[in-house]
């Protein structure tokens, strides 16, 4: 039984799809054919296309009717698009605003001999237009117009970007994997294909018939250098002291001290790959227990959990500098969504502890300063410097906690193996103008006192991501090293072909937009977005 609702909505469903089969009645069809046989795959595999690789197809336009056109637009896109929630005074009013930012435009030329003279195109007839396009480096600079606070955010926004947040692509190879993207940011790739006409009435061009046919692009990304951060704010933890208590109300027996590194980037292996071999890097954590007393020993490690911490952060006005989950209380325009992804749980009883007596000064390297018992008792863990910090976890013995009053300390070194999941497809670290993805890597040592207490410490180690090339992209890039050497300029980077991004309107999902002007952001405020939306994944922030 049927209720009264349910009857009017599909009646204004029904009329809505016999005004849309009206109005589409007369317009030529447009079907965009894609030629992978070069990559030795079959047509309804969803390819993964990389940097410099080649995309190639074909066009077919077919009307049932004589149709006078003007021009045939062939090109290749990419677009960020993104919306922000945040909470309004007014519960009828909507705080989202929107944004959307297409970063790559290039177009394929075409002939006058490849098209009809007169420009009509005869009934029951296909035209077939060939096109091909080559994935590029790196994006024009006019494709990040807007102002950074230095050249390494300009060169983050320069870098392609993946495809995100489309669950139609997201996936490695033939299989669709979620790539822990929130509804609100996406990045979508695609061959966009523009029938336009002249009107009669003010020699104006509209649209005719449009088409868009998505692409996954998966660009390589090199591994950058170890992130600078504030250790103050809270983002990343490398080094914790905690002070370890025979119990509840009870004295102390010492401080455990843990100290980690940013371990090297997990690298992806190429699109199109067949190494099917896990994606995996090694992290390092040392310990340090400093006792209240020399007769006291150092806890018993029990177990080592890992977990990945995945931050897409997103917005509707363009960054001008690297996010952080700090400047969100500050930026109405900004939001982040993580998802925590559990990695392995580790028993590492058997790690030893050495004990060190007092007159041993660990000397490891020329960088590393060393202090002396006498002077401990004066020094807090503020006295000293990263180097130095960093220079005594690369030796093994980590500095002092403010507590040490010098006698025995003991040490300890874990090797973390770090291997992501296959059951997910995680993306490079990248930052654009709108959109970044970082990744963190949380550590959980569990240990016990002889007591029975708990010595826990956590660390988050900040970890990249990187992405390999294909082997056609790396071989095309090696083909093409002459032109691209020192380049960043669209005559060096990209072919003759293409052109800036202001040459075609943004691209917006179920709309021809062919009579709006091409800026580079479009922003919409106040607007409905898009449905079905994540539980609990909208961000909203509140000044």
């Amino acid at each position: 039984m049927f209720s009264v609702h349910s009857i009017q909505n599909s009646t204004m469903q029904s009329f809505g799809n016999k005004v849309r089969n009206m109005t589409h009645l007369g317009q030529p069809s447009i079907e965009i054919k894609l030629n992978n046989s070069s990559y030795g795959v079959h047509s309804n595999y969803v390819v993964s296309y990389s940097t410099m690789d080649t995309i190639e197809g074909t066009v077919s336009i077919t009307a049932n009717h004589d149709t006078r056109f003007e021009e045939v637009e062939i090109a290749f896109m990419g677009t960020a698009q993104v919306y922000v929630d945040r909470l309004t005074t007014t519960p009828s009013m909507s705080g989202r605003t929107e944004a959307n930012h297409r970063f790559l435009t290039l177009k394929q030329p075409i002939a006058d001999s490849q098209l009809p003279t007169p420009r009509v195109l005869e009934s029951g007839r296909t035209y077939e237009l060939p096109f091909t396009f080559t994935v590029p480096a790196q994006l024009l600079p006019r494709s990040c117009p807007h102002g950074v606070n230095n050249d390494s955010v300009r060169d983050s926004h320069l870098q392609l970007p993946p495809s995100m947040g489309d669950p139609e692509l997201a996936g490695h190879g033939g299989s669709l994997l979620d790539d822990l993207a929130p509804e609100m940011s996406k990045i979508v790739y695609g061959i966009k294909v523009r029938l336009t006409q002249l009107r009669e009435t003010d020699n104006s061009l509209s649209l005719l018939a449009s088409q868009f046919k998505k692409v996954r692009v998966k660009p390589a990304h090199e591994e950058q250098p170890p992130i600078n951060f504030d250790p103050s704010n809270g983002e990343y933890r490398l080094r914790m002291e905690k002070n370890v208590k025979k119990g509840l109300f009870k004295g102390k027996l010492g401080t455990l001290t843990a100290q980690s590194a940013q371990p090297k980037a997990l690298m992806i292996p190429g699109a199109r790959t067949t190494n099917d071999s896990p994606i995996a890097t090694k992290a390092k954590i040392v310990l340090r227990f400093d006792p209240k007393e020399e007769t006291i020993l150092p806890p018993r490690l029990s177990t080592l959990s890992s977990k990945i911490r995945v931050s897409t952060y997103y917005a509707s006005a363009p960054r001008h500098d690297i996010p952080t989950r700090s400047a969100l209380g500050f930026d109405l325009t900004q939001g982040v969504y993580q998802e925590n992804v559990t990695l392995s749980s580790l028993c590492i009883a058997s790690a030893s502890w050495v004990k060190h007596a007092s007159c041993a000064s660990p000397q490891p390297d020329d960088n590393y300063v060393v202090r002396r018992d006498s002077g401990m008792s004066g020094l807090s863990a503020t006295s000293y410097t990263e180097n130095e910090k960093h220079s005594a976890f690369t030796a093994g013995i980590l500095t002092a906690s403010p507590n040490y009053k010098g006698g025995a300390f003991y040490t300890a070194a874990i090797h973390v193996p770090v291997t992501l999941p296959t059951n997910k497809n995680f993306l490079p670290t990248f930052h654009s103008c709108l959109i970044s993805r970082v990744y963190a890597l949380s550590l959980h040592v569990a240990a016990k006192t002889p007591s029975g207490s708990n010595a826990n410490v956590y660390l988050k180690v900040p970890v990249q991501i990187a992405a390999e090339g294909s082997e056609m992209g790396n071989e095309n890039a090696r083909a093409r090293s002459a032109e691209v050497r020192g380049a960043r300029e669209a005559d060096a980077i990209f072919s003759p072909r293409s052109v800036a991004p202001p040459s075609l309107p943004p691209f917006s999902q179920g709309q021809d937009e062919a009579d709006l002007p091409p800026p580079d952001y479009v922003q919409v405020a106040g607007q409905v977005g898009r449905r079905g939306q994540r539980e609990g994944q909208r961000v909203s922030i509140t000044a």
